[in-house]
């Protein structure tokens, strides 16, 4: 047997097992990325839960409806450069430290507010006075910035980008504040902003797409090796 033929078989037989083995993990991840999507939606649709107190109690409560009642310090807004769901437009997500009835201080994203919103959304004017109550998701921040293309947050320039709970309640002058955050739903505010229900909460499940690509891309493969191996016996002679 010549040496080129027994080469590209190994090559061929060795890319088609990593096709086939990138559709099967592609199958894999869609059968958690399921999981994981049902496990969200039931969590959104159960009663609100009292606040937890402290980063261990909230362990697994991730995306549950949770109630917190207290007094907003509006006067220490933080914004979130960020572009409204619904129609895409560019602005901030506000947040704001509550002071909570119950002793400590939880950051709320009260929703998405247009640039000339800011100085309004930084008193009652744009919320409620006095001690509320609110439903909200519970969230945690994301372990530092979430993709390449997002910018750093600069502090000193009080401009954030992404969530930074750490870094924002200093900012705000709560460092004490709880390790996670509260976005709230789209019960309308005072005055029409913030508007709320900003939550991603919807994940994209795409995997059995790119697992039929993979499965495609396999076949393919095979269809083409079996056409150059059909070439080569017909160069040579061979039946």
């Amino acid at each position: 047997m010549h040496r080129q033929p027994v080469i590209l078989f190994i090559a061929a037989f060795g890319m088609f097992l990593v096709l086939i083995g990138l559709g099967t993990w592609q199958l894999e991840r869609r059968e958690w990325k399921e999981g994981l999507i049902a496990a969200r939606n039931a969590a959104l649709a159960v009663a609100p839960i009292d606040l937890p107190g402290s980063a261990d109690a909230a362990r697994g409560l991730e995306f549950h409806r949770v109630r917190a009642t207290g007094t907003f310090l509006y006067d220490r807004t933080i914004f979130v450069h960020a572009i409204e769901r619904a129609k895409g437009e560019a602005g901030y997500l506000a947040m704001t430290p509550m002071r909570l009835a119950s002793g400590g201080v939880v950051l709320v994203e009260r929703g998405w507010i247009p640039p000339a919103f800011r100085d309004r959304a930084r008193s009652a004017e744009g919320g409620s006075a006095g001690e509320v109550t609110i439903d909200g998701i519970l969230r945690f921040a994301p372990e530092g910035r979430p993709s390449w293309f997002v910018p750093d947050n600069d502090p000193g320039k009080n401009e954030w980008f992404y969530v930074d709970l750490a870094a924002m309640a200093r900012a705000a002058g709560v460092p004490e504040a709880l390790p996670f955050y509260l976005e709230t739903g789209p019960a309308p505010n005072p005055g029409g902003y913030p508007l709320g229900g900003q939550a991603n909460t919807e994940l994209r499940n795409e995997h059995l797409q790119y697992a039929i690509t993979w499965y495609c891309l396999a076949a393919a493969l095979a269809v083409i090796y079996l056409l150059l191996l059909r070439r080569e016996r017909a160069s040579t002679g061979k039946p």
